[in-house]
C-alpha cells in the first residue's frame, strides 16, 4: 500500500465533488420532472454550491484563497 498524498487525496476529494454535484442536479431533475419544481430548484442549487465549492478548493489548492 502506497503513502497517500496531498495531490491523490486532492483528487479523490474533487471527483467525489464533481459526482456530488451530478447526482444533485440529475435529482432536481427528476423532481421537475414529476412536477415537484419548487423541490427541484433546491436540488440545483445543491448542485450549484458543490460547484462553488470546488472552485473554492481549487484555489485553496493553488495557494490563491485568502
Amino acid at each position: 500500500m502506497s503513502v497517500p498524498t496531498i495531490g491523490d487525496e486532492y483528487s479523490q476529494l474533487m471527483e467525489n465533488l464533481r459526482k456530488a454535484e451530478e447526482h444533485a442536479a440529475m435529482i432536481a431533475h427528476l423532481h421537475n420532472a414529476e412536477r415537484k419544481t419548487e423541490i427541484g430548484v433546491m436540488w440545483l442549487a445543491v448542485s450549484e454550491n458543490f460547484k462553488k465549492l470546488q472552485h473554492q478548493l481549487t484555489q485553496l489548492a493553488m495557494g490563491r484563497l485568502q
